[in-house]
């Protein structure tokens, strides 16, 4: 029997490189066990660190494959899992109990589609794997209750008349000042009012044990988007746009201000970036054409995706169904799930919180 050469089989690991970091699995440090027995069958144990169930298919059958050709090898057995880290927040806050990482999706201004944005990646996280929590911040104009389908006048469980037990909706944790207070109540608040308001939503929730804490921010740069930024302990942010010009100037206000308190902008999601007829298919750019890229190049960040104005996506959220859960093989569904894939991987770039929680591990394919 031919004797099976370490150096080959690493080399051929090494042929795979990850699509969202441009690394090989050696790079990235995925690769935590690579053995081959005396029959010619190798294993590989592979760990990547963002949530990835998307692609884990793809990555075995191509690794497995590379294996395959390598002398002396009869059979490859690739197992794909992910473990999730707690990476830094600005200046050190203090991380909120059963959450590692806090994701803010922000705009500059309203109606630019952020809540839906915010609700779609939060379940795209979920579907790559991720154990994943949503807080509607948004606390004038609360939506994501309805978004996510949670029943009108429900309200979450309580502990020790303290604590709020967060709603489960499509797999997701979530609590909303919609939850809290009735839609009849008009939410007359001063700023100050409001970011303590949502500290409390935020530290008084009992959080379980989640990779992802999605933020869905109020929209707009004011004194209230600014002391929030400075008061949660925030992973990452990101900006969500249309093509107009005036939402492009308001996206880079957003950015700007998340770098004024040393928080990384993950990326920028252009919404409504093409619209497409109902009847006949025909695209076309209502709102101009390649201004998130504009913005992404400018301040050096990430385009993480382009999503269309497409009447499903805005019918299937006001229903409670939002895109991703809807219609989970639709394009709509996919280019959500590649920006989760995008911005978990940006993550896993950054620095680690090593006072974070435990970080988690799922074996997503064997």
């Amino acid at each position: 029997m031919t004797q099976i050469s370490q150096q080959a089989l690493e080399t051929a690991v090494r042929e795979y490189r990850d699509p969202y970091l441009e690394k090989d699995l050696y790079e990235l440090g995925a690769v935590k066990n690579l053995t081959a027995d005396e029959n010619g069958k190798v294993t590989l144990m592979v760990e990547l660190p963002y949530p990835s169930k998307g692609i884990a298919g793809g990555l075995k059958q191509i690794v497995a494959n590379a294996l395959e050709n390598v002398d002396g090898v009869e059979d490859a057995d690739v197992h794909v899992g992910q473990k999730i880290h707690a990476y830094q927040t600005q200046k050190d806050i203090p991380s909120v109990a059963g959450v590692k990482n806090i994701i803010a999706v922000a705009s500059g201004k309203g109606g630019v589609g952020k809540s839906t944005t915010a609700v779609n990646l939060a379940l795209a996280l979920k579907a790559e794997g991720a154990r994943v929590g949503i807080l509607d911040a948004d606390i004038y104009g609360p939506s994501i209750g309805m978004m996510l389908g949670v029943p009108e006048g429900k309200r979450p469980d309580t502990r020790e008349n303290k604590y709020f037990v967060p709603m489960e909706a499509h797999g997701l944790q979530a609590n909303s000042m919609a939850f809290v207070v009735t839609d009849k109540t008009p939410m007359v608040w001063r700023g100050p009012m409001v970011s303590g308001a949502v500290m409390q939503l935020l530290q008084q929730t009992l959080w379980d044990e989640l990779d992802y804490l999605i933020i869905d921010m109020p929209p707009g740069t004011g004194d209230i988007q600014l002391t929030l930024a400075q008061k949660v302990p925030v992973t990452g942010a990101v900006i969500v746009t249309t093509p107009q010009d005036i939402a492009l100037l308001d996206g880079k206000k957003g950015i700007e201000m998340f770098r004024k308190v040393d928080i990384p902008v993950l990326g920028v999601v252009e919404n409504m970036s093409v619209h497409i007829c109902s009847n006949c298919g025909h695209e076309e750019p209502l709102f101009g054409h390649g201004g998130g890229e504009r913005i992404a190049e400018e301040y050096d960040t990430t385009l993480l995706g382009q999503l269309p104005l497409h009447m499903t996506i805005r019918e299937q959220t006001d229903s409670g169904l939002p895109s991703v859960v809807a219609e989970p093989d639709s394009e709509v569904a996919r280019r959500y799930r590649d920006i989760a894939r995008r911005v978990g991987a940006e993550l896993s770039t950054r620095e680690r919180n090593l006072t974070g929680s435990i970080s988690s591990v799922s074996v997503t394919e064997h």
